[in-house]
């Protein structure tokens, strides 16, 4: 359904400092640096970005929004773990600490805001 995110980011050399500590929890990699914008992907097909870290093109301050969130694809409950542990001791606020949500499901989910305040949710579904 969908071909890659970005986030936008007011200090991408902060940004990518956090990212490139906390996505290879998940098996993410980066693989592109530009002055503009950084991208990431999974480490079995490098090739392919699905995640960015971008200046805004209009060069106005970049702003996270209310209500959107980017979750990642984890492969256990201890990469969720991980990822969560990882982010916080990197600078991140918790927004949510790992757990089942609902707390009656085998879903396994764990939130927090990155350096720029945007919210990243790290999840592993109960089939995982």
């Amino acid at each position: 359904m969908l071909g890659f995110v970005t986030i936008g980011t007011n200090n991408i050399q902060e940004s990518c400092k956090f990212y490139d500590v906390v996505l290879p929890t998940l098996g993410i990699k980066k693989v592109l640096t530009t002055e503009r914008y950084i991208g990431y992907a999974i480490n079995n097909n490098l090739e392919k970005i699905e995640f960015y870290l971008m200046k805004p093109f209009n060069k106005k301050a970049a702003t996270y929004g209310n209500g959107t969130m980017i979750a990642f694809l984890a492969k256990s409950r201890f990469e969720v773990d991980n990822f969560h542990k990882i982010a916080i001791e990197n600078g991140a606020i918790n927004e949510g600490a790992p757990g089942f949500r609902p707390s009656d499901s085998s879903d396994y989910y764990a939130y927090i805001r990155d350096v720029d305040g945007n919210k990243i949710c790290a999840y592993s579904p109960s089939k995982a």
